[in-house]
């Protein structure tokens, strides 16, 4: 890479975080995340796993929230802060890794299904368009009941079975972009398929391809939870989705445990929301669209 484009570069971040830094929302909500995001790291030094098995819990059970127990306690005697430390780091690795494998799917097939013609084009339409009709939840119930239970096999069933929205926008972009003078020039001059998708087309897609990945995050989340709450996740894991599912088979919603349901609940709407702010966000900054409309 020549010094003029890594300056050009340069100088195309700081103009993006420069108007990303403007959506007040979006900053607000990437502030948050950050914050989310270090106190689920700083979990295992502030509230030691070995802690929160039931063979070492000295607290009585269902503890209302105290100096002692800022969250209360659940049916076992845990601290339930404790627990939603834990399952920060659960729920915001499955959305990672889950929203991840799905972009990674998304784009290539997107790319794959904007760039070639006639049967191969025919045959990923119509793959695309059956994980489009097909509920992902779903889909990813059936793989999570066929793999054996854990925490990667919820991550390979939010994968394996949300890529296709993204597919699509990836395949209207590369359409748009391949129908430009350059590629033509690019074809002219003996350019191969390879060349073309990886030094053109994967470029002019990746910041679409970013803004979609900070709003598959959130989703990514809920379905965790959805699953988990559902017990098909990993019974060893805390994640916010077991957590409210220990809540209603122990009985604290009924039984006006509040602070057993509301923090993991809170928690999911809250970063959901954040990623909902920064993928709208960012949204707004790298499309020359919606930018111009601004």
């Amino acid at each position: 890479m020549s010094a003029a484009t890594w300056q050009r570069r340069r100088a195309g971040l700081r103009e993006s975080a420069g108007e990303f830094a403007s959506y007040r929302s979006g900053l607000v909500g990437a502030v948050l995340l950050v914050l989310v995001v270090l106190l689920a790291l700083a979990a295992p030094p502030l509230v030691p796993r070995e802690s929160l098995a039931v063979t070492q819990v000295t607290a009585d059970r269902n503890e209302v929230p105290s100096l002692a127990h800022l969250l209360g306690t659940d049916s076992s005697g845990r601290d339930v802060l404790g627990m939603l430390l834990w399952g920060a780091r659960a729920s915001l690795l499955v959305g990672f890794a889950a929203t991840a494998m799905s972009m990674v799917i998304g784009t290539v097939v997107g790319m794959a299904a904007g760039h070639f013609t006639g049967l191969t084009q025919g045959a990923l339409m119509r793959v695309i368009d059956f994980f489009l009709v097909v509920p992902s939840l779903v889909l990813a119930i059936v793989l999570s009941t066929v793999l054996a239970s854990g925490l990667w096999t919820i991550v390979i069933a939010i994968g394996v079975t949300s890529w296709a929205s993204t597919a699509r926008v990836v395949r209207a972009q590369t359409l748009t972009i391949e129908s430009r003078a350059y590629i033509e020039r690019s074809r002219a001059l003996g350019a191969g398929d390879a060349h073309i998708l990886g030094r053109h087309v994967l470029p002019a897609v990746m910041p679409l391809v970013l803004a979609n990945t900070t709003l598959a995050v959130g989703a990514a989340i809920i379905a965790e939870s959805t699953l988990a709450f559902l017990g098909l996740g990993d019974p060893t894991t805390y994640s916010w989705g077991s957590m409210l599912k220990r809540a209603l088979d122990t009985g604290a919603a009924t039984a006006g445990f509040w602070w057993q349901v509301l923090p993991p609940g809170i928690a999911i709407v809250l970063v959901v929301l954040c990623f909902t702010l920064v993928g709208r966000a960012l949204e707004s900054v790298l499309n020359p669209v919606l930018r111009s409309h601004r």
